[in-house]
């Protein structure tokens, strides 16, 4: 017969409360973010303030007094159609006018609608048209099929209209693909070889492939037309409207800086861009004071905002000094890539870094997440210096590292004009001659990564 009865067990474990939880968030925070975590925080805690933030550091001290003075000057003078009141408003009006008027770019759909509105055409067509140029993507082709934009009764304008589009600049754009706007293009554009839109229409993949002879031999051709005809169609954009993209560039501000001093490497911590932090002196002197001994409510909200800011410059300080000890250890397994190079990249592991500072994986990964580091061959995210072995088995398998290869591989076709018409397997013959060896299809692998196109292509 079972029965149950209690049994007492001791285990461990860890509870993740409040502020745990909030240093594990910072660990993964990069620098910009941290900052704003920082303001938050200050905003949130009356007890944290900053003692020093050199990143707001004014770059004109004096500059101040003199425009106070010049003001000052104007308004008591006895000009009375001045203001500076009515001064100020109109310079920030005139600020935000130049703001609007600058700030953005012109999109592609802003340049088919300008085009659009100077073509004369029926009120209708002007209305499909423009539906049509909404509908398109960063690139120029159709996010939705053009049918289901317009009710059926417009149906039959719809061809006509796409023509109208396709026709404006860039050429090619309202189309359903690179293929389609490639045979748009070599429509309108003049020069275009005999049977061109014949060849793109019915054999583009084995154009793509620059197969050649069987284009010729599929289309009863000379092999040296169907080049004329590939060399024409390199002329001609496949992405027409990539040129008006409004996508702005991303900026990322290093977390730390290495660099070779007196043939020593030197670490350096990127904390101008974070501001040193503290404890407000009268939340510290409410708490050790004895004549003004407070109520019991603000006792505790006093304690608690206390501890809570102590707590929160504990994490931050921890989080530098992790990632300084992560860097270093970075350093010391990388020092080849750091001395001469990335294609001289290791194969490293989290876990080799976790065993060397005595962390868990998971901290060296939140750690290494959006951080990123300035060296002498430019800004690399630290992520970057974990590589696998070509091998597959982490640091302990090949001496080489997959980035460091993807390096090799982008030397070998720059060093040498005529490499560009080596094919993957020519490639993969030459790393051979190096001691690496990699299959075809991984050449074929690592050179799309680099956005390096096929030996036809190039």
């Amino acid at each position: 017969m079972q029965y149950q009865k209690p049994v007492i067990v001791q285990e461990q474990r860890l509870r993740m409360n409040p502020q745990l939880y909030q240093s594990i968030q910072l660990m993964a925070l990069p620098l910009q973010e941290l900052k704003f975590k920082i303001q938050e925080e200050i905003e949130k805690n009356p007890a944290l303030e900053v003692v020093d933030d050199k990143s707001d550091d004014s770059l004109d001290e004096n500059g101040g007094a003199a425009n106070e003075e010049e003001d000052a000057y104007f308004e008591n003078s006895s000009d009375p159609g001045y203001s500076r009141a009515l001064d100020q408003e109109g310079s920030d009006a005139k600020q935000k006018f130049i703001e609007g008027a600058l700030a953005r770019p012109e999109s592609l759909q802003d340049h088919l609608l300008w085009q659009l509105r100077l073509q004369p055409i029926p009120k209708r067509w002007f209305e499909i048209g423009s539906l049509l140029i909404r509908n398109l993507n960063e690139d120029g082709f159709h996010r939705e099929p053009p049918e289901r934009l317009v009710p059926a009764s417009a149906a039959k304008l719809l061809p006509d209209v796409m023509r109208l589009v396709q026709g404006f600049e860039p050429l090619g754009t309202c189309t359903k693909d690179y293929r389609e706007s490639l045979m748009v293009q070599a429509s309108l554009v003049p020069g275009a070889p005999p049977r061109t839109l014949e060849i793109l229409d019915d054999s583009f993949a084995l154009l793509e492939k620059g197969k050649l002879a069987e284009i010729a031999r599929r289309l009863r051709m000379k092999e040296p037309q169907v080049r004329l005809v590939l060399e024409y169609v390199r002329t001609l954009n496949p992405f027409p409207g990539r040129q008006y993209s409004t996508e702005s560039p991303t900026y990322v501000i290093p977390d730390l800086m290495i660099k070779i001093k007196d043939g020593e490497f030197v670490i350096i911590l990127n904390d101008e861009e974070i501001p040193v932090l503290g404890v407000n002196p009268f939340f510290t002197d409410l708490l050790k004071n004895k004549e003004k001994r407070p109520e019991r409510e603000l006792k505790q909200f006093v304690n608690d905002n206390v501890k809570n800011a102590r707590w929160f410059i504990r994490s931050v300080t921890q989080r530098n000094e992790t990632l300084l000890k992560i860097a270093r250890a970075v350093v010391e397994f990388q020092r080849e890539f750091f001395l001469r190079g990335p294609k001289y990249l290791v194969p490293l592991t989290l876990k080799d870094i976790a065993g060397e500072v005595s962390v868990h994986e998971t901290t060296v990964s939140r750690i290494a997440n959006a951080k990123y580091v300035q060296t002498e061959w430019g800004i690399f995210e630290l992520k970057y210096f974990f590589s696998n072995s070509i091998s597959g088995a982490g640091s302990t398998g090949s001496r080489f590292s997959k980035e460091g290869v993807k390096q090799i591989i982008k030397e070998v076709l720059d060093e040498d004009p005529s490499a560009k018409k080596y094919s993957d397997q020519k490639i993969a013959d030459l790393l051979k001659t190096r001691g690496i060896n990699l299959a075809r299809r991984t050449v074929a692998k690592y050179r799309n990564e680099l956005d390096i196109q096929s030996s036809y292509g190039r």
